[in-house]
């Protein structure tokens, strides 16, 4: 008899009237929005422009919930385009079905386009949302609750998963919360890449590899405790083989990527005014020579070079004019 254990919803949808209120959908909702708001706030640290972030979102959110559909849909396609399966049911993204993979890939391009109209680096913006993409990963996997789905292995631990539907081949009873496991790492992976951004001062994509590398590393071990049907090679899920190779992907670029561009971009968005010099003060710690020096040179130095026979009433008219 288990003492305790995380309840599942009796349902994943409230309705307002008519209007269906999904609670997947509503955990996708809230998590772009907690994105938006983090990557904003870093990206104005950073020397950029409030509302940029925002921006690039509008084309980055859309490329990524196709992308993550269209992951899903390739990889499990028997659930959609086998015997007795509708295959309008590949469009109803509400009742569940993303993946992470094609929805970072795809998102990217998005991302990608919004940049190249904005003139900004690419590396920067993903520096800067890459915390706030943990965030809403943490957030989204919720929606698995509210749809009693992507469990794991039975279990009778205090913090067990109840399943009480038996829809979809479901058997009621208790099993590792894999959802709530993958919450609290992304958690840990957001605060992970905020501290080594500080600590270390993350440039040109850095920051965002470090958040991938994290992310698999623990989408792995999650990975292999999940029970719903899932494609395997040579006796692992695929979630676990693409965990891997993006993993040693993303590990590569950052030993690269630090060898061969250390340090961190002094501008990330130029259109800013003052975004130049307040983006340097907070970067490498670079002064601008060329601007001391001429602090530092009194105005008029240098007037009587070609003029020698110049007179004394020539020689101060003309270092009033530069006073001037």
């Amino acid at each position: 008899m288990e003492l305790a254990y995380i309840p599942s919803p009796s349902r994943g949808v409230l309705y307002l009237g008519p209007i269906p209120l999904r609670g997947y959908a509503f955990c996708i909702i809230i998590g772009v929005f907690v994105a938006v708001w983090l990557g904003n706030k870093r990206w104005i640290a950073r020397g950029g422009r409030a509302g940029t972030v925002a921006d690039i979102a509008v084309w980055a959110v859309p490329f990524g919930l196709v992308g993550g559909r269209l992951y899903h849909v390739i990889t499990d396609y028997e659930l959609y385009f086998s015997e007795g399966r509708d295959w309008v049911d590949a469009f109803k993204i509400w009742e569940g079905g993303l993946g992470i993979w094609g929805a970072i890939a795809l998102g990217a391009l998005g991302a990608w386009i919004g940049c190249r109209r904005r003139g900004i680096p690419m590396p920067a913006y993903a520096d800067a949302v890459a915390p706030g993409i943990a965030l809403a990963q943490a957030l989204g996997r919720w929606g698995n609750w509210f749809n009693q789905e992507l469990y794991g292995k039975p279990t009778d631990l205090p913090w067990a998963l109840e399943i009480t539907s038996s829809a979809d081949g479901r058997v009621p009873g208790t099993y590792h919360p894999t959802f709530l496991y993958e919450s609290l790492w992304c958690v840990g992976v957001a605060l992970l890449v905020i501290w080594a951004d500080r600590r270390f001062r993350l440039g040109h994509g850095r920051a965002f590899a470090l958040y991938v590398a994290a992310y698999c590393a623990g989408r792995a071990w999650i990975e292999y405790m999940r029970v719903d049907d899932a494609h395997h090679i040579l006796g692992l899920r695929l979630n676990v083989w693409t965990a891997i190779f993006v993993f040693l992907l993303a590990v590569t670029y950052l030993v690269l990527s630090a060898k061969k561009r250390p340090g961190r971009e002094a501008v990330v968005e130029p259109a800013v005014p003052g975004g130049e010099t307040a983006a340097a003060d907070k970067g490498d710690g670079e002064s601008n020579a060329g601007d001391e020096s001429k602090s530092d040179s009194e105005p008029g130095a240098g007037t009587e070079g070609e003029d020698g026979d110049a007179d004394d009433d020539s020689k101060n008219e003309a270092g009033s004019a530069k006073k001037t």
